[in-house]
């Protein structure tokens, strides 16, 4: 098959969920609503955390920061897929491509590392309460913030700068509704396991170092859970934790989803689900998990919803 330059590369095709016709107006319809839900919710959680000073505490910090993370990784892909649905125009320049890898990437990244982090500030609150501000200092939370987002760049930058060696063939089409970083390798010409090896070593490293200490830490708090004499203090270390064990849940198990069918199916419409629900279901859910399970959350909000009395909070929630 004949090469071609990557520098010569106008643009990906993206097959997308469906070509009827008749199901872009409903997809069209249920997509925007998901991304306005999740950008709502999100945008809510951090002004109810912003504005309370009772959730100035390193938990709710971590909250607001995974909350601004959310609404920044859909933004990278959801807004071009609800614009090629109702455009019908199912195709993204080299660029565009490339930058909406490496955005991916990036938040991506910073969703792993701030889910270990919120796992580790729970251990620390259940396992050692009253070193609790002592150990997570204003400094140490700013700090894992820096850190988190730092190596999340760096990873995202190296797996740019690797995309820009390749040469693509002719054949330009992304069996997905997003531009996948796998299924990119996958259209190169050029030899390309030097490439597959990085995308999966790196992404397994992280992926595994942080899942490893979310494992870790809830390993502790249950332990000392089942430690405690009062079954009050079991059910309330329990629900602050339950949240969390969703969201990680939800986003480890949709990213594994992901890499396994861009590796293991051929098949477009797997991969577009696969894909979807890594990128829009726990961030949706993210919002409704913290705040109808939260009761500190929840009081906030209704203080931030109470001057607007044709506003009811038990329909939002």
């Amino acid at each position: 098959m004949e090469s071609e330059n990557h520098t010569r590369v106008g643009e990906f095709l993206l097959l997308g969920l469906s070509e009827d016709p008749d199901l872009q107006p409903l997809l069209f319809g249920v997509f925007l609503s998901m991304y306005l839900v999740t950008v709502f919710g999100n945008l809510l959680i951090i002004l109810a955390v912003s504005s309370d000073s009772y959730l100035h505490t390193p938990m709710y910090f971590f909250l607001s920061n995974l909350s601004f993370t959310d609404i920044c990784f859909s933004s990278t892909k959801v807004p071009k897929m609800i614009l090629d649905i109702q455009t019908e125009h199912n195709t993204i320049s080299y660029t565009g491509c490339l930058s909406q890898i490496s955005f991916a990437l990036t938040f991506g990244g910073m969703e792993n590392f701030l889910l270990a982090v919120m796992a580790y500030d729970r251990y620390v609150a259940i396992c050692n309460p009253l070193r609790y501000t002592v150990i997570l200092s204003p400094h140490l939370c700013v700090l894992l913030i820096v850190l988190s987002v730092s190596i999340s760049i760096v990873d995202a930058l190296l797996h740019s700068l690797m995309v820009l060696q390749l040469s693509f063939c002719t054949d330009l089409t992304i069996p997905n509704i997003f531009c996948e970083l796998a299924q990119l390798i996958k259209l190169a010409c050029s030899d390309t396991l030097i490439s597959t090896i990085l995308v999966y070593v790196v992404v397994g490293i992280l992926a595994v170092v942080c899942l490893t200490e979310i494992i870790f830490s809830y390993v502790k708090i249950f332990s000392s859970i089942l430690r405690m004499h009062s079954a009050r203090a079991k059910y309330k270390a329990f629900s602050t934790c339950a949240s969390h064990l969703s969201i990680v849940s939800l986003f480890y198990g949709a990213g594994f989803e992901v890499y396994s069918s861009s590796e293991f199916t051929s098949s477009s419409s797997s991969s577009a689900i696969a894909s979807l629900m890594c990128t829009v279901v726990p961030i949706l859910m993210n919002p409704f998990l913290y705040s109808v399970r939260n009761r500190d959350v929840k009081e906030a909000l209704k203080k931030i919803i109470r001057p607007y009395p044709f506003v009811r909070l038990s329909r939002v929630l």
